[in-house]
């Protein structure tokens, strides 16, 4: 049986939904914007300095250095290893799934780690993010979540030297955009559970 479960996924794929669903059904604990809580709790990181570089990128990368980028770039780069320390010690215990963060390559040497990546259609991710955000326009949900993508995979790439999105980084990669939320729950569990 898998003792780590960890989901990567395209914004509005339903990876979050996906993540707390399966780790209720297996009764295990549940990881996402709480890694942000604990890391605060665990490292010498304000809060404000934690929600401002989650999940980006030093400015300079892919891009011209500048003196200011100079002096922002440590700031990220300190977000990333207070996460991924906290991510070892919440893999060390096992029975967790963890959505994003890279957490995939993070644990890569663990054993009974099974990596998930949760991507779907385009237009299925816009219709469910509309309902999510109704007081935006069509085209303002779709240029939030081509952002987001972007700066996944930028994030990825740059801390993980991975490519975000690609079956060789996973176990399994799932569409729920055919497959549905409540189906790709059922086969990550179903998955999580075998022995091996």
């Amino acid at each position: 049986m898998k003792k780590i479960i960890t989901i990567s996924r395209e914004f509005g794929a339903g990876g979050g939904e996906i993540g707390s669903k399966v780790a209720q059904a297996l009764g295990w604990e549940y990881y996402n914007k709480e890694i942000i809580l604990k890391t605060a709790a665990d490292s010498n990181i304000d809060m404000y300095s934690l929600m401002e570089w989650d999940e980006k990128v030093p400015f300079t990368f892919g891009f011209t250095q500048s003196l200011f980028d100079f002096y922002n770039r440590p700031m990220s780069e300190q977000v990333f290893e207070a996460q991924k320390k906290v991510i070892i010690d919440i893999g060390q215990r096992g029975k967790c799934v963890i959505t994003g963060r890279n957490a995939n390559a993070i644990l890569k040497e663990f054993d009974g780690c099974l990596n998930v990546f949760i991507h779907a259609d385009f237009d299925w991710r816009l219709e469910r993010m509309k309902e999510k955000m109704p007081d935006f326009t069509y085209d303002q949900v779709a240029n939030e979540i081509r952002t987001i993508d972007k700066k996944r995979k930028k994030y990825c790439t740059f801390y993980t030297k991975s490519e975000f999105g690609m079956a060789d980084y996973y176990d399994i990669c799932l569409d729920s955009s055919r497959l549905g939320i409540d189906e790709c729950i059922s086969i990550i569990k179903e998955v999580a559970e075998r022995e091996n």
